[in-house]
């Protein structure tokens, strides 16, 4: 785990979403002020049209927060203002996307999915590491050692979504500790002993490099095992801040 225990990795001040549907407003965030650990494992819970996706978009840098908002840092700094070159940057260097839709090119292999995952980052980052070798690597790990030259299409979805899990961790070695895993149900389209291995991976991760993943799921037994710190929302308010003995 990181030395700098008490650096937050995320700052929430007064942050909102608002969506607008014709002619009705959908407070989808209402005045979130929250702050994430660097190093913090971190589990949301709430039931569907809570707002817990709309929480991982803003983080993200996929959807902005509403003007009147006060201040969204990640890592010091305010990404709330982002241009959208900046936000493509951020996204780039700062997050892994861990979502329930694979987003895989279908003419690329399984190699190739998390390679060019990786090939996006500064080279400046890269030059010192075997991209290819750290890409067989991700994917050996998520138990997809004898697939890797499969095409989608040649892949189940739970396959396919182990490409996207390799995908996403694979950029960790390249970015450093200052980078946040956001997972939105990863283990949904997996079966128990293949969500039980992602899911310890990650916590190794977790724990070796310090890097701070942020975990959507419906799932408590999930939340209690894997979270150091548990957050239920409810209508688009934080509703309970639990901390995790584990």
């Amino acid at each position: 785990m990181i030395s700098e225990k008490n650096t937050n990795a995320v700052e929430l001040h007064n942050i909102s979403k608002t969506y607008i549907s014709g002619e009705v407003e959908v407070e989808a965030l209402i005045n979130l002020n929250l702050k994430i650990k660097m190093g913090e494992r971190v589990v949301v819970l709430g039931p569907s049209g809570s707002g817990k996706t709309t929480f991982l978009n803003l983080l993200g840098g996929i959807t902005p927060p509403d003007e009147d908002g006060d201040q969204l840092i990640i890592f010091r700094k305010n990404i709330k203002d982002y241009t959208q070159k900046q936000f493509s940057d951020y996204r780039r260097d700062k997050v892994g996307f861990i979502f329930q839709f694979f987003n895989l090119f279908p003419s690329l292999t399984a190699l190739d999915n998390v390679i060019i995952g990786i090939n996006i980052l500064n080279k400046k980052r890269k030059e010192k590491l075997d991209i290819y070798k750290i890409a067989k690597e991700y994917l050996k790990k998520v138990g997809l050692g004898n697939r890797l030259y499969h095409y989608p299409s040649q892949l189940s979805g739970g396959e396919q979504q182990r490409v996207a899990i390799a995908r996403a961790l694979a950029k960790i070695q390249f970015v450093g500790k200052e980078f946040i895993l956001l997972c939105d149900e990863p283990t949904g389209n997996l079966d128990t002993d293949t969500g039980e291995r992602i899911l310890n991976l990650m916590m190794e991760l977790n724990k070796e490099i310090g890097i701070t993943i942020i975990l959507v799921t419906h799932n408590l037994s999930i939340a209690q095992m894997f979270a150091t710190r548990i957050i239920r929302i409810k209508n688009g308010l934080l509703d309970k801040i639990s901390q995790v003995k584990n």
